[in-house]
Parts: C-alpha cells; sequence; structure tokens
C-alpha cells in the first residue's frame, strides 16, 4: 500500500478500520564517545569472506585526516571519498554502483557511509542499488524497491538531519528531488559517536540543526501526528531547545544533538514534515541549495503556518549571531520560478500533513511565488 495513503487512512477515517503502516527501524545501534573504534568487531561477522569487501564510503572533508587511519580495513576493502559540497544524486548513486560492479567480481560484504546527509543517504541507495537493477531514478517514490539492500552501516560526523534512522533516501533526480522510501533503505547498524561530530563549521552545524528543529515543529503541528510520533517529536524539540537556547559544554551538545537528531528522525518516520520541506525541495532542485540551509531560508518567512516554531527560530538565529543568505530568488527567471514551485507541490504527502486533506484549495502556485521571492 502506498505509504501516503496508508497514513490518511488512519488518520482521517477515525471509527473505522484502519490499516497501519508497519515501519522498520535501525535494528542494531551503538552509542557513546569513542564506540566508532568498535566499528571493525561490528563488522567483523558480516564479512563474507575475504573477496567480498567492506565499501566504505566518506565524506572527502575526511581524507588525509586522523578519522582515515582508525577506518578497520581488512582484505581487499576500498574507500571511496566522496564530496557533500552537492546533494546526492541518482547519476552519482548509478555511477558508485557500475565502479563498485566492475571493480570486485563479487558482491560486497556491506556498505558504510561516513558523513553527514548527503553521505549517509547515498550510502542507502548504493546498498539497495547493489541489489536492484536499473537506475537509482526508477525507485524515488513509496515502495517501489523490490529486493532488499545489502547490509550497510550509517557512521554520522553531523547531527540533525535524521538520515542515520529513517527509512529514505533523498536524491536528485533527472526530474525531481525524491527520496526511495523504501522498507529496505534503513540502516542495518548505526554507529553514534559524538566526537565525531567535532570540528564541524559553525553556519553548518546551526542549519543541520535547524534541520532538526523544523522536523519538529512541521511533524507536531501536522495532521499526520499521532501519539508515536508525538512522543518523539516532543523530546527532539525539547533537545534542540537545549543545544540552541540553552548553556551546554561543547560535549553536552554534541551528545544532546545527536539524540535530537535521533528523535527527530523517529518522529517523522511515522508522521511527515510539512511546508518548509517541501518548499526546500524547490530551493535543492533548481538552486542547488544544501538541504538544512534551504530548510531555514524557507522556515523564516513561515509565520503563517508556524507561529510559534518561527519566533523560537528567530531566537536561535540571534543567539548564535548566524545571518542567513538573502536575495537568491530575487532575479530569478519565471522559468526556474515555475519548475521551483511544481517541484514542491509535488510533495503531496508533506502538504498534507501541514495542511489536511483539501490542502489544493488553501495553497496555489502565486502563494508559494511569494515566498520564494522573500528569499
Amino acid at each position: 500500500m502506498d505509504e501516503k495513503k496508508d497514513l490518511t487512512l488512519h488518520m482521517t477515517k477515525k471509527g473505522t478500520p484502519a490499516i497501519y503502516k508497519n515501519f522498520p527501524m535501525v535494528p542494531r545501534v551503538i552509542f557513546g564517545v569513542g564506540c566508532f573504534d568498535q566499528l571493525g568487531d561490528i563488522l567483523l561477522p558480516k564479512r563474507k569472506n575475504s573477496e567480498a569487501p567492506i565499501i566504505y564510503l566518506i565524506d572527502d572533508v575526511f581524507e588525509g585526516t586522523p578519522l582515515t587511519s582508525r577506518i578497520p580495513l581488512l582484505f581487499n576493502d576500498k574507500i571511496v571519498f566522496i564530496s557533500a559540497d552537492e546533494e546526492p544524486k541518482t547519476e552519482q548513486v548509478d555511477a558508485l554502483v557500475l565502479m563498485i560492479k566492475s571493480e570486485f567480481q563479487e558482491a560486497p560484504s556491506g556498505i558504510v557511509g561516513i558523513g553527514g546527509g548527503t553521505l549517509l543517504d547515498m550510502s542507502k541507495a548504493v546498498a539497495i542499488m547493489l541489489n536492484n537493477t536499473g537506475s537509482a531514478s526508477k525507485y524515488q517514490g513509496w515502495d517501489l524497491v523490490g529486493k532488499p539492500a545489502i547490509y550497510h552501516v550509517g557512521v554520522p560526523t553531523i547531527s540533525g538531519t535524521g538520515a542515520e534512522v529513517s527509512r529514505t533516501t533523498v536524491l536528485l533526480g533527472p526530474n525531481r528531488k525524491l527520496g526511495i522510501n523504501s522498507d529496505y533503505t534503513t540502516f542495518d547498524q548505526v554507529v553514534l559517536d559524538p566526537d565525531l561530530t567535532k570540528g564541524v563549521e559553525k553556519d553548518q552545524w546551526f542549519y543541520t540543526g535547524m534541520d532538526c528543529f523544523i522536523h519538529c515543529i512541521e511533524s507536531l503541528n501536522g495532521t499526520y501526528l499521532n501519539a508515536f510520533s508525538q512522543s518523539y517529536g516532543e523530546k527532539a524539540l525539547d533537545l534542540c531547545k537545549e543545544v540552541f537556547l540553552g548553556s551546554l559544554t561543547p560535549s553536552e551538545a554534541r551528545e544532546k544533538l545527536m539524540m535530537a537528531s535521533w528523535h527527530g528522525g523517529m518522529s517523522i518516520a511515522y508522521s511527515q514534515v510539512g511546508v518548509a520541506h517541501a518548499l526546500s525541495y524547490g530551493l535543492s532542485y533548481v538552486l542547488g541549495v544544501k538541504h538544512g540551509l534551504g530548510n531555514c531560508l524557507v522556515f523564516q518567512h513561515l509565520e503563517e503556518y508556524y507561529p510559534e516554531g518561527v519566533a523560537l527560530f528567530r531566537k536561535m538565529l540571534a543567539q548564535h549571531q548566524i545571518n542567513l543568505p538573502s536575495g537568491i530568488c530575487r532575479e530569478l527567471s519565471e522559468e526556474d520560478m515555475s519548475t521551483m514551485i511544481s517541484v514542491s507541490l509535488s510533495m503531496e504527502p508533506l502538504w498534507e500533513n501541514a495542511l489536511g486533506s483539501s490542502w489544493k484549495t488553501q495553497i496555489s502556485r502565486d502563494t508559494l511565488k511569494k515566498i520564494y521571492r522573500k528569499i
């Protein structure tokens, strides 16, 4: 059953028999300072033989750093450094899968993604496509994947996206930005080491953390909200307030933001995001704006939909002296603007969560154009 219809069924037809989505969760997770060094022991039982490598997809900011020397390489394991400067693309996934299949006669024992949301999404997608045919773009949508992914592990080095826990891998395809939403997408193992987030540049730390904060606001104010998603969303929101409005030590902030990301991702697993994410998808597709920044650029103009959340967001901006870019859509051509609006409106589950089943009567192309022109 389609995920959107599934959620709509049990949220809107109260009093009648409901069918509830049986969502997957990450089956194994390890948390704690220094736990990254247990990765070798975690992977050892998953190795099929010496000819079936572990492929490590790692953010290229770590190339030549001490982290690389801690990778538990054995036999013919391979490290592939990948730039996270741009959003992950279906064509990148296809190229990586082709490279792996061409270089190794035997299928890998597993894929390990080390980095932020871009690397985690890339790793999930590659793990899926090593067991499925065709281009990754073919599987953008809900429950289109036919065969399980190979074993895959996520190791986040920045907190906020929730990619470590979600059942989706968001990719820019040839025609749209859309996730591969599948029960097979979820990581088999996640390694949460707060110390891996040390040294993240301040603006990036803030934008990615705000992705988590906005997850919570959209989930907690959505029509898909239920006790399951609410329990995770409220905890994540409280943690975000501690991190971005409190006076924590750096180590406390790293640990709590990592947990906020986890809980925020769990919150939207059984609900949805909303207006900010729908508009951010358009920004990413047309202008290549990174996801966390895109959410921030949009969210600041959404008082009509999330008044309390926007007020908190502005306090966080002020406390951390973050100056958002401005004017990036002001001179956009009508053609590009139209494409951006179309991409945003195609995210129907997000709009339905935000505004209900009658969302099409509440949102027009002109409404979105006015918001985009403010950015």
